[in-house]
């Protein structure tokens, strides 16, 4: 997205242990708001420290429904069974992303879009997961909108670009106020 953007910028890993982290902000009761903004600025951070003159952005989505926060499914059958649970219902996509420099954040946003997913088949949930397994299992949700993922919903709210799993629209009105990108 940010290629597309026009925005220059390297990609990094963090080097964080993200299933950790997840596990210990979840056992501390944080909400999936939360979780997806702190786990992004984990990221940012860490790389912020050992690149103190950039600006570094951490981003970080979860996809929720009631309360119940779906992880990255690790198998076709995990896939099936969270779209099965989503199956009918409308759930929560969070993306936040944080922005450090000097080993600090200066700028983050959280943003949700929603999404009701509609009332497929079993027999064409098989026909998704022969097409996007296992290219959906680092998708959270077990979906791509971008790809045959599209044909899940019957309605969406909220921003394209959060579904996505980044803020778009509020990261560049960012940068152009810091002049890494022009006005």
């Amino acid at each position: 997205m940010l290629e597309a953007a026009g925005v220059p910028f390297e990609a990094m890993a963090a080097g964080v242990d993200e299933d950790a982290a997840k596990a210990s902000l979840l056992a501390e009761g944080v909400s999936p708001r939360d979780l997806a903004d702190a786990l992004a600025e984990l990221k940012s951070l860490k790389l912020s420290q050992r690149f103190p003159e950039h600006l570094v952005l951490g981003c970080d989505q979860v996809a929720e429904l009631a309360g119940m926060v779906f992880d990255k499914p690790e198998s076709r059958e995990a896939a099936a069974d969270q779209l099965r649970r989503l199956r009918g219902k409308r759930h929560r996509q969070i993306s936040a992303a944080v922005i450090s420099a000097g080993g600090a954040p200066v700028w983050r946003h959280v943003d949700v879009a929603h999404l009701t997913v509609r009332d497929f088949s079993d027999v064409w949930l098989e026909r998704y997961l022969d097409a996007e397994w296992p290219a959906i299992g680092g998708c959270a949700g077990g979906y791509r909108l971008e790809e045959r993922g599209a044909q899940l919903f019957s309605k969406i709210e909220g921003s394209h670009f959060t579904i996505l799993g980044l803020p778009l629209l509020p990261l560049l009105a960012y940068l152009r106020e810091r002049g890494v990108i022009g006005t």
